[in-house]
């Protein structure tokens, strides 16, 4: 039976929050249709990275029509925008994504069923994060200029975190220089305000060329750019016992040939480098290079490669955080219907495992988290820059792993909306608190300071090259 929670518990929420807080979650919940339309509106589209021209599109609308002024194409990036309210200091900003995830398409239900065969789905929740961004940061402006509140707030379109590095271009231009502290948020299967770390990680696309012929008459003129990078994957693999133990290195053949008699000239494969030190990852990528270098010798191939994308580790900020718990404690986790009890015990039985409904209900204890994530993010890179600071909300059934179809599946529901609308409460409410203490924002910066101390100073894993726009292709 699913705990619900009391009416005290209820009481004791509501009496936590004082009288401009209660303001701005009201106003958030009292367009909950709205944010709703918005959010299973680009839930539908499901636009891969670089490609969300009408997820973009429809955010800075909503955005521009509650009265912020929006510069769009950032960074060289047609989807990317900076939407801005106010003027001086502090420079608050909110991490908006709204990409989509390749061939995890699936309709809303709890049993496997795409809405296109091999089509796009939102199976990291982007849609809920980039409209509960929106909603936050509305409640926020509003609340700015009701009180005449002085400071300036940004919600950053960032597009392409899925693999295209979008905010890396937005740290490399130097669009973050100015701002004091940055808040996000991502779906998840609880809730959670913790401060950890994830993964650097660095990725490439590397291309053999050979020489084509006919692998049964005259297989001796051939020179297979398959084997090149069959022998670049052999000796990464022995590279494996040879690196630091946390390290995660894998690949995908992309390209390698079109029929068994004929050699192929053109063999391609896509690596990514992961380790939770931005340092090993270049030490390492560099050893995936050489075990090309060697593979293009052996095989009498060529090679050249290409850096799709690099992104630092996350740098936690305590400071932020632990006003970024207190608010997800005053505004709870968030009670199942019948419905969505129906929908999450369907999903549940997809499991192994005991996963019980009612951790949707349940904040995650306070913890400062030593443990690396096992993914990456290109917020690593905003974090290297700026005190930032982030949340998780159930927005999936207790269990669900991203890049699921039963994530997709959540996220198209109500229960995805209810997660939807605590981040964006508690993103919100964080936001006020930095606006009204000064005192938050030297703290951050200072820990943010001595967290980066030694390290060598920031510069983009991507180097110089141009957004991958086509990367999706």
């Amino acid at each position: 039976m699913l705990r619900l929670l009391t009416p005290f518990f209820s009481l004791c929420i509501i009496a936590s929050l004082n009288g401009q807080q209660l303001k701005i979650t009201d106003e958030i919940e009292s367009q909950k249709s709205t944010y709703e339309t918005i959010a299973l509106k680009i839930w539908d589209w499901a636009e891969v990275g670089y490609q969300e021209e009408k997820s973009s599109a429809l955010l800075k609308k909503t955005l521009s029509d509650a009265g912020f002024s929006i510069q769009t194409g950032v960074a060289e990036i047609p989807t990317a925008f900076i939407a801005e309210y106010g003027s001086g200091q502090p420079v608050i900003a909110i991490l908006a994504e709204y990409d989509a995830l390749p061939g995890v398409s699936q309709k809303a239900i709890p049993t496997r069923d795409p809405v296109i065969t091999g089509g796009a789905g939102h199976a990291c929740g982007h849609h809920l994060f980039g409209t509960a961004s929106v909603a936050a940061g509305i409640a926020i402006k509003n609340w700015l200029k009701t009180n005449k509140i002085k400071g300036t707030l940004r919600v950053y379109g960032t597009p392409a975190e899925e693999g295209g590095a979008g905010k890396v271009y937005l740290v490399r231009a130097g669009l973050f220089d100015d701002v004091d502290a940055v808040l996000h948020w991502h779906p998840s299967s609880n809730n959670n305000a913790n401060p950890g770390s994830s993964l650097a990680n660095k990725s490439a696309k590397f291309r053999f060329y050979g020489e084509s012929s006919h692998a049964a008459a005259s297989p001796e003129r051939g020179r297979s750019a398959l084997d090149g990078v069959e022998s670049m994957n052999q000796m990464v693999n022995m590279l494996r016992e040879h690196v630091p133990q946390e390290t995660r290195i894998h690949y995908v053949i992309t390209s390698g040939g079109e029929a068994p008699n004929v050699v192929p000239a053109f063999a391609e494969v896509f690596y990514y480098v992961r380790n939770p030190e931005v340092a090993n990852v270049k030490a390492i990528f560099e050893r995936v290079v050489k075990a090309a270098q060697g593979a293009a010798i052996g095989t009498e191939t060529t090679m050249d490669y290409e850096i799709i994308h690099g992104l630092y580790n996350l740098l936690p900020n305590e400071t932020l955080s632990e006003v970024m718990y207190k608010n997800l404690v005053s505004i709870g986790g968030m009670r199942y219907n019948d419905a969505e009890i129906k929908f999450a015990q369907q999903i549940l039985d997809t499991y192994e495992g005991d996963y019980k409904i009612e951790s949707g209900e349940e904040i995650t204890p306070y913890s400062i988290e030593k443990r690396k994530g096992g993914g990456s993010t290109d917020v690593g890179d905003v974090s290297w820059k700026v005190p930032t600071a982030g949340m998780s909300a159930a927005t999936w059934v207790p269990g669900t792993s991203a890049h699921t179809w039963q994530a997709v599946a959540a996220g198209g529901t109500s229960i995805g909306i209810k997660g939807m609308l605590i981040a964006a409460k508690t993103i919100a409410l964080t936001a006020q608190d930095v606006f009204t203490d000064p005192d938050l924002i030297i703290r951050a910066n200072k820990e943010l300071e001595e967290r980066i101390g030694k390290n060598d100073p920031y510069k983009a894993l991507i180097g110089d090259r141009d957004p991958p726009l086509d990367y999706r292709n």
